[in-house]
């Protein structure tokens, strides 16, 4: 849901992501996201990803992988800052 979120015709869309985002992450930036995500978790020392993980590394790991519009860049906003209040609005999955 956190990488659909990022395109700005998906139904998942947040209000910012379809006023900022021209072209939003492939499905690669959700494999990263998993990949990363594991890495990040070792580092401290657990075997399992947490969603407390994919949230610390969205930025970091999508970033360069949204696009942002002409008004974001009128309005000063960041793809940091439009992700982290993408990564704010997505409920995290029930398993």
């Amino acid at each position: 849901d956190l990488v659909m979120a990022t395109q700005p015709t998906s139904a998942n869309a947040a209000e910012r992501t379809k006023k900022y985002v021209r072209y939003g992450s492939s499905p690669r930036g959700a494999q990263a996201l998993v990949e990363c995500g594991r890495v990040l978790a070792l580092m401290k020392g657990r075997t399992h990803l947490s969603i407390e993980d994919i949230q610390a590394i969205a930025a970091s790991v999508l970033r360069h992988r949204i696009i942002l519009n002409f008004d974001a860049h009128a309005d000063g906003e960041t793809p940091d800052s439009v992700l982290q209040h993408i990564v704010r609005s997505v409920a995290p999955a029930k398993v």
